[in-house]
């Protein structure tokens, strides 16, 4: 056993959830419930839901609470110092901790990475767009002081490769569940709505994210993350489509092995194993069965589901395409919710604003990486708006 291991055993890890209002954050507060001797909370933050940061606050006494938009007035009962405004979760970031769970939705959680990272928090990455957006320049801030991927995906590739050397990796397996829609008929997506988009097989996520599975945009970013999590070229990143969502991701060996990592499909294991790594506690999700089952994996239907090749390439190019990629995708995905585009015009979407997009500079900085995202949302906006 580890000296970190043996010191968080009697010592509680002091944790800051950032997104507790969320799925991530719900979830990760239902591990510290069942758990509160392993737990101290320093700080919790909001987007916009007051009144439910405000009944968290009072369960779990946390030193700080922010919120970004909302009625500030519910948190006004609250013993803990708040921080109110845009920009109050990178605030918080920034409180001294041992992680911080960053639950963030969107590019809104790059600004609370990097703040996070600047301070030598340890970061526990829910937030893919942080890594998506930010690349080489936030791994750079991560430097000897290792980021805990959350997404079950790069969890499960950060068990197998932890302890290999760079020489032994031959690549990285990503498996994706594909959704609600991967066995549907190209002809009938064309008429796909919200509800039907929103009918995830086996995950409970947020909106966001079980959208983004609906047009396997988050295997696309998730395959930018691991290029950068991991340090694995884009061509030995494959992504295989396993609708039983129990093995969630491997590592292949130069020797012709791979070891994979399952697990029953829960989101508790990786939140808790990011929130205190490098141990585990019990979640109550149970052991992966093996009797009686079968597990399948098939390729992706990329001439379908075009947002994954899509993401592919804009990886592949670097510097502002991923950003822009992220950045169109948000506003792609709020156009469908909303009535203004149809279900496979979310790839057209995204694919058009790459090719539009200019020469930008490199992205090594908040300033230019929020550039580059400005553009790219206006531009998509305005696509959108041709649409209508």
């Amino acid at each position: 056993m580890n000296e970190l291991s043996r010191t968080s055993q009697t010592t509680p890890r002091r944790v800051t959830i950032l997104g507790s209002t969320g799925s991530i954050g719900t979830q990760a507060l239902d591990v510290v419930r069942a758990h509160p001797d392993r737990f101290e909370l320093v700080g919790l933050s909001a987007s916009n839901n007051a009144k439910m940061l405000e009944k968290q606050a009072h369960e779990f006494s946390p030193k700080y609470v922010a919120l970004e938009n909302g009625d500030a007035d519910f948190l006004r009962n609250c013993d803990a110092e708040t921080l109110v405004g845009p920009g109050s979760a990178s605030e918080l970031a920034k409180a001294p901790t041992d992680t911080v769970l960053n639950g963030v939705v969107g590019f809104a959680g790059l600004a609370a990475t990097v703040s996070a990272l600047e301070a030598e928090n340890r970061v526990a990455l829910a937030n893919k767009e942080s890594i998506v957006a930010g690349g080489e320049w936030v791994m750079s801030l991560a430097e000897g002081n290792p980021t805990i991927p959350v997404d079950s995906e790069h969890s499960a590739i950060f068990q197998c490769i932890e302890g290999r050397t760079e020489s032994e990796i031959s690549g990285v397996l990503l498996t994706a569940s594909g959704g609600p829609f991967f066995e549907t008929e190209k002809a009938k997506l064309a008429d796909a709505g919200v509800e039907d988009a929103l009918a995830h097989p086996t995950w409970s996520m947020g909106v966001k994210n079980t959208l983004d599975s609906a047009t396997m945009m988050n295997k696309g970013l998730e395959v930018i993350e691991a290029h950068h999590l991991f340090g694995i070229p884009f061509d030995k990143i494959k992504v295989v489509v396993h609708r039983q969502s129990v093995v969630h991701g491997g590592v292949m060996f130069e020797d012709g092995a791979t070891i994979l990592h399952a697990s029953t499909p829960s989101m508790k294991l990786p939140i808790s194993y990011g929130m205190l790594y490098p141990e585990r506690v019990d979640v109550s999700v149970g052991a992966t069965p093996f009797d009686g089952v079968s597990w399948t994996f098939d390729e992706p239907r990329n001439d379908v589901f075009r947002c994954l090749p899509l993401a592919y390439e804009a990886g592949r190019l670097g510097g502002a395409y991923p950003v822009v990629l992220n950045a169109a995708n948000e506003v792609a995905i709020e156009a469908f919710l909303e009535g203004g585009i149809k279900f496979l015009a979310v790839a057209d979407l995204i694919e058009t604003t790459l090719e539009a997009a200019p020469e930008f500079g490199a992205m090594e900085s908040m300033e230019s990486i929020s550039e580059a995202d400005s553009w790219a949302r206006n531009e998509a906006k305005r696509k959108v708006k041709e649409v209508r």
